[in-house]
This record gives C-alpha cells, sequence and structure tokens, in this order.
C-alpha cells in the first residue's frame, strides 16, 4: 500500500511540472498568472489613490462658490407712509354739572345720539330751587308794589310842597323811602334772575351740535359741580386717526396731503387728509404723531384701531428679492457680480415692500446682477460662478 501512495505522489508531481504540461495547457497557466498581476496591481493603485486624495487639504478640493443672480431692471412702483393708531374725535367736550348738587332724575340721551346745541342731555332735581324761585317772584311783585307806592307818596309831597304844610325834611324823606323802595325792587330781581339762573343749569345742555361719545350720568346719580364729566360730546362731528409714524418717514409727509384709512371689518379705505404733523420725536421709539382728518361716518367710531396709507412719490425703482438683502453695523446692502465674475458690496437704501419684492430707492440702477440667494455666505473680492440668472422688468 506504500507503493501504492509513493506512485500516486509521484504522478501528482509530475502532473503540476510546467515542464511535462502540453504546450495548451503552458499557455492558459500564463495568461491566468498576468491576470492576477493586473488585478492586483490595481488594487494596489486605488488604495493609493484613495489615500493620497485624504491627504488633500479641503480648502484645495473646494470648487467656486455658485450662485444665483437677478437683474432686476426698474418698474413702476409707488412709495407709501403707513399710520397706525386710534380714531378719535378732534375735540372731545366732557360735560358735567355746572349747577349745585343734586340728583339726576332723567337721562334723555344715549351713547352714539346726535345732538344739536342747547339739547337737553339730562335733568337734575329741581324740588328745592322751584319754591325758592316762586317764592322771589312773589317778593319781586311786593317790592315793585311798594316802590310805586313810595313814588306816589313822593310825587303828592312834592306836588303840596311847603305851601301844603309839609316841610322840607318831609319831603326829602318821602322821596329817600322812595328811592330805597325802587333800589330794593332791584335786589330781589337780582336774587331772582340768580335762582332762575340755578334752575336753568339744572338742564344739562349740549354747548355744541355733535355725537355723544360717553354717558356717565344715571337716574338717581348725585351730580355734584367739580364732579366726574357726566357726557362726552364730540365737537362738531369731527373725527381723526391719530397715528404714529416713524421718524424717517416723517420727512416726506406734509399737511395737505390725501390718505386712505382703512378700519378693521370694512373693506373699503375712508378718504381722509393729513391737518397736523407733530413737532417733536418720541425719544424711547422714535415715533412721530400724525393726525388725519375724517369726514364724519358712523362707521368711525373713537376708540377703534385703524391704519392709513399716505402715497408720497410715484417713480420707476429696481425691485429686489427679499432673499437679496443683508444688513450689519454698517448698513443695508446687497451683494452684485462685477466683472470677471467677482462679487462686490454695494450699500442700498429701501422703500416700502410690494408683491415682487423690496424697492431699492438708492444704490442700484437695475441692471447690475445682484445676487439673489445665499449671499451672506460670500464675501466681497470672491470669485463666482453664476449658474442662473433672470431679468425682471
Amino acid at each position: 500500500m506504500g507503493a501504492q501512495l509513493q506512485e500516486k505522489t509521484e504522478a501528482d508531481v509530475l502532473v503540476l511540472d510546467p515542464r511535462r504540461l502540453n504546450p495548451r495547457r503552458r499557455w492558459l497557466l500564463g495568461a491566468a498568472g498576468v491576470v492576477v498581476v493586473i488585478a492586483v496591481g490595481a488594487a494596489l493603485w486605488m488604495e493609493r489613490a484613495s489615500s493620497s486624495k485624504a491627504l488633500v487639504p479641503l480648502a484645495d478640493r473646494t470648487s467656486v462658490p455658485l450662485v444665483s443672480v437677478v437683474v432686476p431692471g426698474v418698474q413702476p412702483v409707488s412709495t407709501q407712509v403707513l399710520v397706525t393708531g386710534t380714531i378719535e374725535a378732534r375735540h372731545d367736550l366732557p360735560i358735567g354739572d355746572a349747577g349745585a348738587a343734586g340728583r339726576i332724575d332723567d337721562v334723555y340721551v344715549q351713547v352714539g345720539d346726535r345732538v344739536r346745541k342747547g339739547q337737553i342731555l339730562a335733568q337734575i332735581d329741581v324740588s328745592v330751587l322751584v319754591p325758592q324761585v316762586n317764592e322771589l317772584v312773589a317778593s319781586l311783585a311786593r317790592a315793585r308794589a311798594q316802590a310805586a307806592l313810595s313814588a306816589a307818596e313822593y310825587r303828592r309831597a312834592v306836588a303840596i310842597g311847603p305851601q301844603g304844610g309839609l316841610s322840607v325834611q318831609n319831603i326829602e324823606q318821602t322821596q329817600a323811602t322812595a328811592a330805597m323802595d325802587a333800589a330794593n325792587v332791584k335786589v330781589v330781581a337780582a336774587q331772582l334772575a340768580q335762582k332762575r339762573a340755578d334752575l336753568a343749569l339744572t338742564r344739562v345742555v349740549a354747548p355744541v351740535p355733535g355725537i355723544v361719545l360717553t354717558r356717565e350720568a344715571e337716574v338717581g346719580q348725585v351730580a355734584s359741580p367739580g364732579g366726574p364729566a357726566l357726557f362726552t360730546i364730540e365737537d362738531g362731528g369731527r373725527i381723526e386717526l391719530v397715528g404714529q409714524v416713524a421718524e424717517q418717514d416723517l420727512s416726506a409727509l406734509k399737511v395737505g396731503q390725501k390718505a386712505s384709512v382703512y378700519l378693521v371689518g370694512y373693506a373699503r379705505p375712508f378718504p381722509g387728509q393729513i391737518w397736523l404733523l407733530g413737532a417733536t420725536i418720541d425719544a424711547q421709539n422714535r415715533l412721530g404723531q400724525v393726525r388725519i382728518a375724517l369726514e364724519p361716518n358712523p362707521a368711525l367710531r373713537p376708540g377703534a384701531f385703524a391704519h392709513a396709507t399716505i402715497m408720497v412719490s410715484r417713480a420707476k425703482r429696481p425691485v429686489v428679492p427679499q432673499t437679496a438683502i443683508q444688513s450689519d453695523g454698517a448698513g443695508t446692502y446687497v451683494y452684485i457680480v462685477g466683472r470677471h465674475d467677482r462679487v462686490e458690496r454695494r450699500m442700498v437704501q429701501l422703500g416700502n415692500a410690494i408683491a415682487s419684492g423690496v424697492v431699492v430707492t438708492r444704490g442700484l440702477t437695475g441692471r447690475e446682477r445682484v445676487v439673489s440667494l445665499a449671499g451672506g455666505f460670500l464675501q466681497s473680492g470672491e470669485t463666482v460662478k453664476v449658474t442662473a440668472q433672470s431679468t425682471r422688468s
């Protein structure tokens, strides 16, 4: 058995010996070796290329930034100033009790009623004053009768004279009595006039025509001079919007400019006109005051929130996307792509925002290539590659 194993081993050795192979097998074995060598070399080259790529700095492998630009052109735009505030009466008059203290017997008006000058708003109790007036009326009648009697006696004394047995002293005494009775008539008449005036003051009346804005008077309430106002009346029905406007916009406004005032819940605007501009700027919020006169309208209720737009100019301006606007401590700017595709920083002044973007009032002609997106990642002087460009007109 050992002899058989030895023969098999030698046979195997003979088969693997290339010199003992036939030419065709020898050629196949050589080709397989070449393929193995090529595969090993390719693997080694890819590994070395990968290693060398990992060693290259990131900055050397970064490509030129790609940006999208827009050529805004110019388009007709209107510059508007926005004013926000509340509706108020131009002159609101507080009305209270001008006479003696008393209980309110009747109230004749409600909030929102339009009243005429002299119309009675409320009636204060007159139960004390009426008897006093009646008493003075009687006193005045008595005084007048006494004065008439004294005057008649004086006339008779003068007619009789010293020849009739009256002394000069008696005549002068009669004259003095007549004068005192006449003066008493004037005193009582003055007292009566004062009481009648007090009686008139128990009627709380409207001093001017207008609309009742507030009513604090209630039946049974005690009103007194110097107390809280019983009513507030809008003088003449004149209404205004008292609003605030940004400091930089105040210089563009002038008295007489037209305004469109909008109220919550009303689609159509109410026409108005600037009649007063504030003389100062609030140091805290940098806002100035604007007063816009409005035509009387039941919808314009004092206290309502409102905003107004005021047209200050119409012109052709560049309009850029909101995403193109950048700002820092130096101001507001955009990036434009100049010669040789280099980024340039351009300071701009902005107007109001419209549906298509932001109006640029200064800094652009509209022919520049403005970076419309990702300007915050660029630096002035950097070279970029423009990937997309659109033109607005």
